[in-house]
């Protein structure tokens, strides 16, 4: 809450855009594994991160003014960053922005992460490294306004948990997590060193749209459902299995977010996981999710009315998905829900301060 009393506005679901600059922090001897930018020259505008002799990501398309207000026009939705903002290299200027959008704080997700970015260790933990400490620069220049969500090189558990911990102590508030890392879902046992750590540390685990399991990915690269099945149903069904497991028992302190998948699909969840409940003799806590510490980014375009009912007060917040273009992504979801009708004042709260600074210890 700021002096004047007024609560300050946190988005939830904020992006950074990487660039060659990110990986400057790289050690010396870590320069060889140092990410190249690739691009077609039938589509210049699009480029790809080379790692390992790889394309590994795509880079989001450095779009003109007048290319994102095309897109916003067709969308509906206002997706217009300047470049320096959304690349970080104008800390300045991305917080004269976020004044205008109404924002307070945003806590940052990074893009490159979406899918596997390589399979051998020492790779992961540079590059994770590098990224972190990026962050870590990026925070204290946007004197403590610019949270972030640390990547971690879950292929090498010691080097993960070094990270979080320096993470921690330079601004980062959540762990990023895909719903598949490689072969395993995010309640394999594999992961309890990380959830006992973030713990530990008061951080919260962001398991943000994302896919790091790359048959599943290729699988569903070519389908028509696209990129809607390679990254928004897996975290989906990544909530669900939380549901499912022992996991809200087992890390009884740690929180969860689930970012960018809409939250439209809540009460689906809530009523498959209540009737496994009941078939298996087990009570289903009726604010489920408020019980087991989950939390949800809701967009704008959501039946919020019709959700509430499952979700709880206490667990959705807003995202603006800051820097991308995709059809999570809109720059006046602030303004936009506080002007939404049906909605109380108490609920616009929750979303908008109170439960994004309980989901990242604000």
């Amino acid at each position: 809450m700021t002096m004047e009393g007024k609560l300050d506005v946190i988005d939830a679901d904020a992006h950074v855009i990487e660039t060659e600059h990110t990986w400057d922090y790289l050690e010396p001897s870590e320069q060889k594994y140092r990410p190249l930018l690739f691009s077609s020259p039938h589509d210049p505008i699009q480029q790809y991160w080379v790692i390992d002799e790889k394309i590994r990501g795509f880079r989001f398309p450095s779009f003109t003014e007048q290319q994102l207000r095309e897109i916003s026009e067709l969308s509906g939705r206002n997706v217009e960053t300047p470049r320096a903002a959304r690349e970080l290299d104008d800390v300045d200027l991305r917080l004269q922005q976020m004044n205008e959008l109404g924002i307070d704080i945003q806590v940052l997700h990074n893009t490159l992460w979406i899918e596997q970015v390589t399979q051998r260790p020492d790779v992961e933990a540079a590059l994770c490294r590098s990224w972190n400490r990026w962050l870590a620069e990026v925070w204290k220049r946007s004197r403590g306004r610019l949270r972030w969500s640390c990547v971690i090189p879950t292929i090498m558990m010691d080097e993960a948990i070094a990270q979080m911990k320096t993470a921690k102590e330079n601004g980062a508030v959540a762990v990023c997590m895909r719903p598949l890392e490689g072969d395993r879902h995010l309640t394999d046992p594999y992961f309890y060193v990380i959830y006992e750590q973030a713990s530990c540390l008061n951080m919260a685990i962001a398991v943000h749209i994302a896919n790091g399991n790359p048959v599943n990915c290729d699988l569903y690269r070519i389908s028509p459902a696209g990129r809607f099945a390679m990254f928004r149903v897996p975290t989906v069904v990544s909530c669900f299995d939380l549901l499912m497991s022992e996991l809200p028992q087992t890390f009884p302190n740690l929180r969860w977010g689930f970012i960018e998948a809409s939250a439209q699909w809540i009460p689906w969840v809530h009523h498959e996981a209540a009737i496994r409940y009941k078939r298996a003799g087990k009570k289903f806590p009726p604010d489920v999710f408020g019980e087991y510490r989950i939390f949800v980014t809701c967009q704008t375009n959501d039946d919020l009315s019709y959700i509430l009912n499952y979700a709880g007060e206490h667990s959705l917040v807003i995202g603006t998905d800051y820097g991308h273009t995709d059809p999570s992504s809109e720059m006046d979801a602030i303004t936009a829900l506080k002007q939404q009708r049906g909605i109380s004042q108490v609920t616009k709260d929750n979303i908008l301060h109170y439960n994004p600074k309980a989901l990242y210890n604000l």
